[in-house]
C-alpha cells in the first residue's frame, strides 16, 4: 500500500472539513467551498467506498459533483471488508496528490471514526484480522457485543452503531489486542478549519424521511436486487447496515415494504442523533446554518488567507 513517512511536510498543511448529520447537505456544501476555493473532496464514508451501493448511500452523482474530483468513492468491493485503517492508507494517498496539485483538500462525510483518525484526533492500531475471536463473537448477538464493548472501550461505544455486527466485532477486536500494536499516525501536521451544519431537529428529521421516499423512487430495491444477484448475500447485505439491512429483510420476505420504510427511516434518525453526539464533543467546529454562505465563506477565506 502506498504510504509516505510521517509529517513529510515542514509546515503545517491546511484541510477543511465538514461535518453534521446525515441529510444535512454536507456534500452540496463541500462542492461549493472546493468550486470557490480550489479545493478536491475526500469522502469520509465507510459506505461510499463500496461500488454498486449508490442510490442506497445517497452517494453523490457526477452531475452534483460539478467537476469538482472526489476521492475515496466506489473504490471497494462490497463483499469485502474495507477497515478503518485501509480508509487512513487510501485517504493519505490522495492527500499527497492534492497538496501536490497545490490545492486544498475537503473532507466531508458521515463516518466521524473516520475523520478524527485521519487527522489525528485519535490513533487506531494497525492491527490484522483476529479470526478465532471473531468466529466466536459472530455468534453473538449485536446486544451482547455492545455490552461487550461498553466493558472494553466505553468510549468507542458511544460512537458506534449499536446493531451493527461487523463494526462492534472490530472494535472489539481492537479493544481485546495488546496496546504494543503499531498505531496509525497521521501524514501531516494538519491546521484544520472544522465547519459543522447544523439543522433544527424537526427540520432534520423530515428531511431524512423526505430523502429516504426519494431514494425509494430512484430505484433503492432494485439496487438491492441487482447487487445480490451479482453475488452479494443478504447476510452481507445485513452486515452493510442501515439501507442495506432493511433492504436485504425486505427482499427475504421478512418485512414488508412499508414496514421497510417505517423502520429505516427511524433507524437513520438514531444514526443522525448519533453523530450529533459524537461531533458535539468536538469544540473546534465552527456550527453554521444551510445557506449561511457568506458567513461560511468568510471563515475559509480567513483560515485560508486569501
Amino acid at each position: 500500500m502506498f504510504a509516505l513517512p510521517y509529517n513529510l511536510a515542514m509546515k503545517r498543511r491546511k484541510i477543511i472539513v465538514i461535518v453534521g448529520p446525515t441529510a444535512s447537505g454536507k456534500s452540496d456544501l463541500a462542492v461549493a467551498i472546493a468550486k470557490k476555493f480550489n479545493g478536491e473532496i475526500i469522502s469520509a464514508d465507510s459506505r461510499q467506498v463500496y461500488k454498486g451501493l449508490d442510490i442506497g448511500t445517497g452517494k453523490i452523482t457526477k452531475r452534483e459533483m460539478k467537476g469538482v474530483p472526489h476521492h475515496l468513492i466506489d473504490i471497494a468491493s462490497p463483499k469485502r471488508r474495507f477497515t478503518a485503517y485501509d480508509f487512513i492508507q487510501h485517504a493519505n494517498r490522495s492527500l499527497t496528490l492534492i497538496y501536490q496539485s497545490d490545492k486544498i483538500p475537503i473532507i466531508t462525510g458521515g463516518t466521524g471514526f473516520y475523520i478524527d483518525a485521519l487527522v489525528g484526533n485519535i490513533a487506531i492500531p494497525q492491527l490484522p484480522p483476529n479470526e478465532p475471536l471473531r468466529k466466536r463473537l459472530e455468534a453473538k448477538t449485536a446486544s451482547e457485543l455492545f455490552e461487550m464493548l461498553k466493558v472494553k472501550d466505553p468510549k468507542r461505544a458511544r460512537t458506534i452503531e449499536k446493531s451493527n455486527k461487523r463494526r462492534l466485532i472490530r472494535a472489539i477486536e481492537i479493544a481485546t489486542a495488546s496496546q504494543k500494536n503499531t498505531k496509525v499516525r497521521p501524514l501531516y501536521v494538519y491546521d484544520v478549519l472544522w465547519v459543522g451544519i447544523e439543522t433544527e431537529r424537526d427540520a432534520l428529521r423530515n428531511n431524512i424521511y423526505k430523502r429516504l421516499v426519494e431514494r425509494m423512487k430512484k430505484g433503492m430495491v432494485a439496487e438491492a436486487k441487482k447487487l445480490h444477484e451479482k453475488g452479494l448475500s443478504y447476510k452481507r447485505m445485513k452486515e452493510l447496515g442501515l439501507e442495506y439491512k432493511y433492504l436485504a429483510l425486505f427482499l427475504e420476505n421478512k418485512i414488508t415494504k412499508e414496514e421497510m420504510v417505517e423502520q429505516l427511516s427511524a433507524k437513520i434518525w438514531q444514526y443522525a442523533r448519533r453523530q450529533m453526539t459524537y461531533w458535539r464533543r468536538n469544540k473546534n467546529i465552527y456550527w453554521v446554518k444551510k445557506g449561511q454562505n457568506p458567513k461560511i465563506n468568510k471563515l475559509v477565506s480567513n483560515f485560508l488567507g486569501v
